[in-house]
């Protein structure tokens, strides 16, 4: 049998980015063939991938990306089981370069960009080596990418919440609404651009409600009428409290700073994901029992 030096395995952890114990017995089983045991890994990699597939993956982080002109931005969810990997330097990097792929390449949907070339292999293989690395489900689930004549900004709060916003005028303001919308998340841009449909079924439910306080026909009228406008104030950007300033809207603010909205999106991690409950001290209690 070859001689597995220090160096050897040092080069092959370079190379995969797994545990020098891994990457010894890798070596070992493939006779020093440093090529052969990369590929032993990557095997057992994928194997831990699926496996690891079945857990949630309901944490993670944004990986976003603007192009110096302002012109084009994208962005992209990559989840993974708990919040602690979510920080993690090497998942972030990865969220960050599926971005940068989405920017230049422009992929159809997720199966597409994980085809793509990062740094010298597919996203996939790339994706299968981190699962391997840190241990935990890895998903690239969604992602977004803008491209305009006019001008786009970016915020990203923490590493969980990612805005795009399109706009024309002053860059300050731009980058205090997308700010506005990781906070309050509105739902559309204007009330114009509300669904009819779901406006209609909320007035229903306005005027079931302002019936039953028996009040004469005008002033139920004016209720529901009051209500539809609330409803729809909360639910879109320009109808909002402006975040640093509840005085005035959204709109307004934008006004009178010469500045226009054209259109938004934005990122939650984890959004509509259900997420596993577990009682930690029963899960105890079950591998005490267990081991005895």
């Amino acid at each position: 049998m070859a001689e597995i030096t220090a160096g050897m395995v040092k080069e092959l952890r370079e190379l995969t980015g797994l545990g020098m114990m891994e990457c010894k017995k890798a070596l070992e089983e493939a006779g020093g063939d440093l090529k052969k045991a990369e590929e032993l890994l990557r095997i057992k990699s994928g194997a831990k991938a699926s496996k690891a597939a079945s857990r949630v993956a309901a944490e993670g982080a944004i990986g976003a990306w603007l192009a110096p002109d302002a012109k084009l931005a994208t962005m992209v969810e990559v989840n993974c089981e708990t919040d602690f990997v979510a920080k993690n330097p090497d998942f972030t990097a990865f969220a960050r370069g599926l971005a940068q792929i989405v920017a230049k390449q422009s992929p159809r949907d997720v199966a597409a960009l994980l085809e793509m070339d990062l740094g010298g292999e597919s996203a996939e293989s790339a994706r299968q080596k981190l699962v391997q690395k840190i241990g935990e489900n890895i998903a690239v689930r969604r992602f977004e990418r803008i491209e305009t004549a006019a001008k786009l900004t970016q915020y990203i709060h923490g590493v969980k919440i990612g805005v795009t916003v399109e706009y024309e005028g002053d860059d300050t303001v731009a980058k205090d609404v997308a700010m506005h919308i990781a906070f309050a998340k509105p739902r559309y841009l204007s009330k114009e651009q509300f669904p009819q449909e779901e406006l209609a079924s909320e007035r229903k439910i306005l005027e079931a409600r302002a019936k039953e306080s028996g009040k004469p026909a005008e002033i139920v009228a004016k209720m529901v009428e009051g209500g539809v406008n609330k409803f729809l104030a909360e639910n879109t950007l320009l109808g909002q409290p402006f975040v640093k300033d509840d005085k005035q809207t959204v709109e307004k603010m934008l006004a009178a700073k010469k500045t226009k909205v054209l259109s938004y999106r934005f990122l939650v991690v984890g959004e509509g994901i259900e997420k596993k409950q577990s009682d930690f001290a029963a899960e105890v209690a079950a591998m005490t029992r267990n081991a005895a």
